[in-house]
């Protein structure tokens, strides 16, 4: 099969603001440069896996993807023997990074635990807003991204959905589906694993998972 081309999607992601309380994750300093290597690394495990749904979050997470440069994966997840998409003994081929600020995130314990549970091949992940949002002065928190983040975050969201030919597209949380409306995108609703909602959202993905089983 012809593989996904994404030059587009990193046009628009190295087009972004940097901004004082909302960090670009994907720069020239070598922190930057790992993450990029690392996503570049996952979009080719994903693509030689064809996946059937791009599950679209908020941001990163100053604990997972703001360490490892990939949605929804902490120092955990990069590290895991035998590796998450593969299956790899040796692991996915990740890089990690020094002295991160965590080694785990609890969303992305849920979501990775949820998914060796799937039947069907792991989902896609990416972020509405791909910054690090955090408050002013203090990396090492999160904060919602603001309207006019989002805006400029989604149309990234949308070339890598064009580049993968997502033929399922599922909002994780309230202001993933707002964006995705606004675009002209009916994405399919899932609870956010954050704030309480680790079973309802194992729940949602391991129904829809069952659906598209049924559906080929």
């Amino acid at each position: 099969m012809k593989k996904a081309d994404i030059d587009r999607f990193w046009e628009l992601l190295h087009a972004l603001t940097q901004k004082d309380d909302a960090r670009f994750l994907y720069g020239r300093d070598a922190a930057g440069r790992l993450r990029e290597r690392n996503l570049r690394r996952y979009l080719e495990l994903m693509d030689g896996v064809r996946p059937r749904m791009l599950l679209i979050g908020e941001a990163p997470g100053y604990r997972g993807h703001a360490v490892s440069g990939i949605p929804f994966m902490s120092v955990a997840q990069l590290r895991a023997r035998p590796g998450l998409i593969t299956g790899d003994p040796d692991g996915d081929g990740f890089e990690i990074p020094t002295d991160p600020p965590a080694l785990s995130e609890a969303s992305s314990t849920v979501v990775w635990r949820t998914v060796a549970a799937l039947r069907g091949p792991p989902p896609l992940f990416w972020p509405v807003y791909p910054n690090h949002p955090h408050e002013p002065g203090r990396p090492r928190t999160n904060r919602a991204p603001r309207a006019a983040e989002i805006a400029e975050g989604t149309p990234v969201a949308l070339a890598l959905a064009a580049a993968f030919r997502a033929g399922t597209i599922v909002a994780v949380g309230r202001k993933a589906e707002g964006a995705l409306a606004r675009s002209g995108v009916a994405a399919i609703p899932l609870r956010h694993p954050a704030q309480g909602g680790a079973r309802v959202f194992a729940a949602q993905l391991a129904r829809l998972d069952e659906e598209e089983q049924r559906a080929t």
